[in-house]
């Protein structure tokens, strides 16, 4: 087991160094405005992403377990997560210049990971459940999800400020593409943050017997919720798009880095495992 972890080490390690060089690489595109540095940087998150797989594959094989326990394990899968959608959404949507916006997003959540504790530990009670693996998992997604909706948010209020530049005209849809495209990322992400919600709920009431208790993290869970779903709710009845849909897609993303991180680390919570 302990060769599997070994080789999780590296492979975290090198695919944290090329998330690293994607994100100079997609700089790179957009300053020096190369065609060539792009397409290199989609082939090294490609990469980055391919071996972050396989060191959490190795991870779970090493601690005999899904990697989804701890703050580590959940960090980089967090950011998992955001490169997987990223990958979707640039892929499905041709969107290179996403990654300007989003790796510098992966970058700083592994860059976190690498600084948790790594070591393996036995599961406490409450997380011995068949809830983990569904609970944890809907969540990378929901944030994943989200972290593409901020990034796009933030292309569409480039787009909106720099007007009909050359290079972004190219390379950065029209501004009611963005809008939709960042709308779907929402749907995406609440859709399974509502998941994340109701198996968290029902896990709590078999470990802990009830279904709500107003822990800090299911407090700024529900927080989180609430956010997108006014964003979605203004959006479907009052048909809310623009530059204000944008600015609450980015306020609801840093809602979400704050459940994660900030209330893990500032706040006393029996979710300070993840």
């Amino acid at each position: 087991m302990d060769k599997f972890l070994q080789i999780e080490n590296t492979l975290f390690t090198i695919a944290m160094i090329l998330y690293f060089a994607a994100m100079v690489l997609f700089f790179l595109f957009f300053v020096v405005k190369s065609e060539k540095f792009g397409k290199i940087a989609s082939v090294v998150t490609v990469i980055a992403f391919v071996l972050h797989t396989a060191a959490l594959i190795s991870r779970g094989i090493g601690a005999g377990r899904l990697p989804l326990t701890n703050q580590y394990e959940f960090a980089t899968s967090f950011a998992w997560g955001i490169s997987l959608c990223f990958l979707i959404f640039m892929w499905r949507f041709q969107l290179k210049a996403l990654g300007v916006f989003v790796t510098p997003v992966i970058f700083l959540i592994i860059g976190y990971a690498a600084m948790q504790s790594r070591e393996v530990r036995e599961l406490m009670p409450a997380l011995r459940s068949n809830w983990l693996a569904f609970h944890v998992s809907t969540a990378i997604i929901s944030y994943g999800a989200f972290g593409v909706a901020f990034a796009v948010s933030l292309m569409f209020l480039l787009r909106m400020r720099q007007g009909e530049n050359g290079f972004l005209v190219q390379h950065i849809p029209e501004p009611e593409r963005l809008d939709l495209i960042s709308y779907r990322a929402v749907s995406l992400g609440f859709l399974f943050l509502t998941f994340v919600m109701i198996s968290g709920a029902i896990w709590a009431e078999r470990a802990w017997g009830s279904y709500w208790s107003w822990d800090p993290k299911e407090t700024w869970s529900f927080v989180t919720w609430i956010i997108y779903a006014i964003y979605l709710h203004l959006r479907i009845s009052r048909g809310w798009k623009g530059k204000s849909a944008a600015i609450f897609a980015v306020v609801g993303f840093i809602c979400v880095i704050f459940t994660y991180i900030g209330v893990n680390t500032l706040i006393p919570s029996v979710h300070s495992y993840a």
